[in-house]
């Protein structure tokens, strides 16, 4: 790890990758799907905890479910994605820790009585791993359009009923036609955001 990606690279994820508001007519198929998570599921996590849970939503009948959940800006775009990420945090993703993290025999104890520090936990990892899923998709040649804009509590009833895994965000994902692309964006300069001490 060593060396520096090419220019390329750099481009296709960062540089000229959007956000996408619509989409080509062309299927994202599941083994693609597969590939993207078995990328995305090697990005660090504290403790190695791992508490993304993603749902792929594809089928007519799980669009229809999703579409009552999500904010009117929003319906269009995604009725109209290959496929919607659920990206969603378990809140008891301790429970696996014993086999994800065996070097610390404590840590599901750790967490199970410190519902403070397992929240904040849960969140800011289901946070990043949600960023990693974005890069793995640009990585492999998909287009991704995250977003927030939904009925989170309506959303939580629907798809994760009777269960511990709370939503966090949606990401659109598929091939993205430019001619829906907004003006980029400007961002902050170095010097606006960051120090060196």
């Amino acid at each position: 790890m060593s060396a520096a990606l090419s220019q390329e690279v750099l481009d296709q994820l960062f540089l000229e990758a959007r956000t996408h508001n619509l989409w080509l007519d062309k299927e994202v198929s599941d083994d693609l799907l597969n590939q993207v998570w078995d990328l995305a599921r090697w990005g660090p996590t504290s403790m190695n905890c791992c508490p993304a849970r993603i749902t792929f939503i594809k089928s007519p009948k799980a669009k229809e479910k999703l579409k009552d959940c999500l904010s009117e800006g929003n319906i269009a775009k995604t009725m109209a994605a290959p496929v919607t990420a659920i990206i969603a945090t378990d809140m008891r993703f301790f429970t696996n820790m014993p086999r994800l993290f065996p070097s610390f025999p404590g840590a599901a104890d750790m967490f199970e009585q410190n519902p403070e520090l397992s929240e904040e936990t849960a969140i800011r990892n289901c946070d990043l791993q949600g960023a990693y899923l974005i890069m793995a998709c640009r990585t492999l040649g998909l287009d991704c359009g995250p977003m927030s804009g939904f009925d989170s509590e309506k959303l939580n009833s629907i798809f994760f009923k009777d269960s511990s895994f709370k939503s966090n965000f949606l990401c659109n994902i598929g091939y993205g036609d430019k001619a829906g692309l907004y003006d980029r964006g400007p961002r902050p300069a170095f010097d606006e955001v960051c120090m060196i001490e």
